[in-house]
């Protein structure tokens, strides 16, 4: 009990830090959530569709927020160092990379917008999901801009900011949905489209909100006091860079991977692609605890990198993947007890056949989903925690091993090939993210032990 003390009395300040990213990421999730809810009251033609939409955006929207995260280990690590000026640099020119490439990134989606009519899916869904996917790649631009500040503000442990200006955005994208999904209000009936204009507002809202909190603040908005008077630096950039981008590809290829098994639910069935939409769904609301605990992990290993102690810092990693590994246990239970309820939160009980086909597939996913919730949960925190010691690139050789070459053909094959279908598709899954929770896990604490060895 003394050897294991050594790791969980550093789960209340794990907790401490993790609990507002938490919200804020599942405030981020609900976003989703609220959209598949809704829109999922007029059918499951509409539900898929959003799944679709939303698909098509995703690997845009995974590479910006993963080039973001690259400000967190950097003014972390600055911010150990007492070291002011290179925060507020690494401030300044986090703003400039996100604010390009968001715009970027935006134009890129609108450009390809039309590939959506030649990828196999069903066309009925094709026709609902394409003006949507115009509001939402537009909102791309202020949630990368948002990620700038997100970031900064979460390397320097204070994580709350980012939950309460995402809380807020949440409340604002359920009034409007409300409002333009069903024509409340006095509003038009604009379905779909309601749905991606209240994206649009609510992360206009957002970035905001949270730069009146950054300046509202005594302790650090001495980094903000200058806010227009951006300076840039091309040491920072490329710092900000060579880290960004590899961690970009890291979450390209896993959003990449779960986007795949989309599109081939959708080549199986609507009603497959809308109960995989449903499992993807609950999952990533799950998910999102565990990727606070990975934002911890990255804040707090660049802490300790910061000041040389890798010591204090596999200690503290250890104790960071513990509490991730009790939390997503105890989802996986739930999963399992709530196989046969959850789906219903997404479909009205009309009795028709594809409301009924449609929970009864979900259902069998979630038990998958249960299994799938562990690995899952080690892989993104041994993801922080790389990304915290700054390793990043043959992390996303792993990712890219792990996901693309073995995940996906195995989806494809058991999805398309066999009977399993969409099973086969979340079996994909879980192969995928067994063998990158082994190899990254493997790979920071590696990294650790050879910088101990050196002291």
């Amino acid at each position: 009990m003394i050897f294991l003390s050594t790791y969980t009395k550093e789960f209340s300040y794990n907790l401490k830090l993790a609990y507002p990213v938490i919200i804020g990421m599942v405030g981020h999730t609900l976003v989703g959530f609220v959209d598949n809810a809704m829109v999922g009251q007029l059918g499951t033609s509409e539900l898929a569709a959003i799944s679709l939409g939303n698909s098509f955006v995703f690997i845009a929207m995974s590479f910006g927020i993963g080039f973001s995260t690259a400000i967190t280990p950097l003014v972390a690590e600055s911010d150990a160092k007492k070291n002011i000026n290179e925060t507020k640099n690494i401030l300044s020119n986090g703003i400039i990379t996100c604010t390009i490439l968001g715009i970027i990134l935006t134009l890129l989606v609108l450009i390809a917008k039309p590939i959506v009519f030649k990828m196999g899916q069903p066309i009925e869904v094709v026709k609902l999901a394409f003006p949507y996917i115009t509001w939402v790649a537009i909102s791309l631009f202020p949630l990368i801009l948002f990620q700038s500040f997100k970031q900064f503000s979460d390397g320097l442990s204070f994580t709350k900011i980012a939950m309460i200006s995402t809380v807020i955005a949440n409340i604002i994208n359920v009034l409007i949905n409300y409002a333009l999904i069903y024509g409340k209000f006095g509003f038009p009936r604009l379905e779909l489209v309601g749905a991606g204009i209240g994206t649009l507002v609510s992360r206009l809202c957002m970035v905001l909100i949270i730069i009146i909190l950054i300046k509202s603040n005594k302790k650090i908005n001495k980094y903000i006091a200058d806010l227009f008077r951006l300076k840039y630096s091309p040491f920072i950039t490329k710092k900000i860079f060579d880290l960004g981008y590899p961690s970009a590809l890291q979450m390209m290829f896993e959003v990449g991977f779960f986007i795949s098994g989309i599109w081939v639910c959708g080549i199986i069935g609507t009603n497959y692609q809308a109960a995989n939409q449903i499992a993807l769904n609950l999952s990533t609301i799950t998910f999102m605890v565990a990727l606070g605990f990975s934002v911890t992990a990255t804040i707090r290993i660049g802490n300790q990198k910061g000041l040389n102690d890798f010591i204090n810092l596999k200690r503290i990693a250890i104790s960071i993947f513990l509490i991730t590994i009790i939390i997503e246990i105890l989802f996986a239970i739930i999963f399992i007890l709530s196989s046969n309820l959850l789906p219903w939160l997404y479909l009205d009980d009309n009795g028709s056949f594809d409301v009924l086909e449609t929970v009864s597939i979900a259902s069998k996913l979630l038990i998958i989903v249960a299994l799938f919730q562990i690995f899952d949960g080690i892989q993104i925190v041994a993801q922080g925690a790389l990304r915290g010691i700054q390793d990043v690139k043959v992390p996303s050789l792993i990712c890219f091993l792990c996901y693309v070459v073995f995940g996906i053909p195995i989806m494809i094959y058991l999805g398309l090939y066999t009977d399993l279908k969409a099973t086969g598709v979340w079996i994909g899954f879980l192969v995928g993210l067994m063998m990158a929770s082994l190899l990254l896990s493997a790979r920071f604490f590696n990294k650790c032990n050879l910088e101990i060895k050196k002291k």
